[in-house]
């Protein structure tokens, strides 16, 4: 299987005033093409420090980042930028949309900056809105939509320019459970119809039971790894990462 995603030995300094701050102490792990992982740890564990690290939009003290087939850190800042675009799809916590444009135009943004054609997209476009479940709410603008649709938006925006990788920061965050639950289901039949390959960063075990892999992180570094197979029951699977996460606590 293709590998789309490699860490090697990465490592982040943050220098505060005399102080450093390792935020990542050396992290190796490479994600295949379809493949769906979470990463979990406690708050400064460094999750979304790498997270931004393996899009691209900042820079490893040490070590590499392989982004499909790229290595990032021979590229420069306009090679990476056209790297991001051409390979990967972000979803945030704060779903950024524009509130001036409509769910249809936000989600159709990438195309634009792109300096694309969106009506090349029209039909991949429909296919997103139905997926997310906007067909009906495609005119809308973000006001008009709930915490829930907005989030969905902003993951059919991720998606339209087809990327190989998906990372997504605390997709979940800011949404009730149930919402949530709806999230991760999408993002879960994006991977499997799709192909997409998913990175998420997660503290909710509720979301991470749809991963195929949990990757956890403490203190900068990959402490554990376990793999869920997506066949078992919802509870087997969320008693398997409790269980880990416990363990991690002691």
């Amino acid at each position: 299987m293709k590998q789309v995603l490699q860490a090697q030995q990465v490592r982040k300094l943050y220098r505060l005033g005399d102080h450093s701050v390792n935020a990542l102490a050396g992290v190796d792990f490479a994600v295949e093409q379809g493949e769906f992982v979470a990463i979990m740890g406690p708050s400064g564990s460094g999750k979304s420090t790498l997270l931004h690290l393996l899009g691209g939009l900042d820079k490893p003290s040490e070590g590499e980042v392989i982004l499909a087939g790229n290595r990032l850190s021979e590229l420069n800042d306009q090679a990476a930028t056209l790297a991001r675009r051409h390979h990967v799809g972000f979803v945030f916590q704060f779903f950024n949309l524009l509130p001036t444009l409509t769910a249809r135009e936000n989600i159709l943004l990438p195309l634009l900056i792109d300096g694309k054609d969106t009506n090349g997209y029209e039909e991949r476009l429909l296919t997103l809105l139905d997926l997310v479940g906007l067909s009906e709410r495609q005119n809308h603008k973000p006001d008009q939509l709930s915490g829930g649709e907005q989030q969905r938006v902003a993951i059919a925006r991720a998606l339209i320019t087809a990327p190989e990788l998906v990372l997504a920061d605390e997709p979940t965050g800011n949404l009730d459970t149930k919402t949530g639950r709806a999230i991760m289901q999408l993002l879960r039949r994006s991977c499997d119809e799709f192909s997409q390959t998913m990175v998420v960063v997660t503290h909710d075990p509720q979301a991470a039971i749809y991963a195929d892999r949990v990757i956890f992180l403490r203190d900068g570094l990959v402490v554990q790894q376990i793999h869920l197979n997506p066949q078992e029951p919802l509870a087997v699977r969320l008693k398997m990462v409790m269980d880990e996460m416990e363990k991690l606590a002691e």
